[in-house]
């Protein structure tokens, strides 16, 4: 069973840089396909970025192709996620998740573990 925890979350203005982590435990980072996505509020969860076992990446949604970077830490378990160039419609909470499978997938079923959420908010 893997436990994941995101942190790093907070209140950013426009414009600025966020790096959200997700640590976990029993299990390790770089044998799971490992994903970011989120939700805004009235929406539903998005794919943002993932990054399989191999090392390849992934970027889904238009809004934030190329502002966004995920890397991995094996040495401390721990995925994170860069988001630079915020905006307000970046406000949502987001999620790391882990895939037995391995590879980085866009499509949240194929995900096994779920981290609880930490909020982004993005003030204009």
């Amino acid at each position: 069973q893997v436990h994941l925890v995101e942190s790093g979350g907070g209140l950013v203005q426009a414009g600025g840089s966020l790096r959200l982590s997700c640590a976990a435990s029993g299990g390790t980072v770089s044998r799971y396909g490992m994903g970011w996505f989120r939700q805004a509020p009235g929406k539903e969860r998005e794919f943002v970025t993932a990054i399989s076992r191999s090392g390849e990446r992934q970027f889904y949604v238009d809004s934030v192709k190329g502002r966004p970077t995920i890397s991995r830490d094996n040495a401390k378990n721990t995925v994170y996620l860069q988001m630079n160039s915020l905006k307000p419609e970046d406000t949502a909470v987001y999620y790391c998740a882990a895939a037995t499978m391995g590879w980085a997938s866009r499509d949240q079923r194929d995900y096994d573990y779920w981290g609880q959420g930490i909020q982004v908010t993005v003030s204009s």
